[in-house]
């Protein structure tokens, strides 16, 4: 079994960065895959970002450039770096891990993920 939790939300004014943590316990993770996502009320959840277990990242297109992931599988953690933050980013983000190994962020985003966390909440004023 897998817990994943998120810290490092909260709330920023419009252009500034936010780093968000995915801690890992339970089994290692060292062969999952780990992703992040996100999700507004009443909106569906919107896939950000996925690395692979040999560091492979993958990135939806509206996310690149300002969304970095890292992981650490050392430290069982995942990241994700957030800079010139917009109030549409404004949401609750998530960590999940996976142990399918997908060849695309479109795989990555309608694929399956094992475990997830509890979400974390950004918020971005402008």
């Amino acid at each position: 079994q897998v817990q994943l939790a998120e810290s490092g939300g909260g709330s920023v004014q419009a252009g500034g960065s936010l780093r968000l943590a995915c801690a890992a316990s339970g089994r290692p993770l060292s062969d999952y895959g780990m992703g992040w996502f996100r999700q507004v009320p009443g909106k569906e959840r919107e896939f950000i970002a996925a690395i692979s277990w040999i560091y492979i990242t993958y990135y939806a297109d509206s996310m690149k450039g300002r969304f970095t992931i890292s992981r650490n599988i050392g430290r069982r953690t995942a990241y994700l770096q957030m800079d010139n933050l917009k109030p549409d980013d404004s949401a609750v983000y998530y960590c999940a891990a996976t142990t399918i190994t997908y060849s695309s962020a479109s795989d990555y985003a309608a694929g399956v993920w094992n475990y997830w966390g509890q979400g974390t909440q950004v918020t971005v004023s402008s």
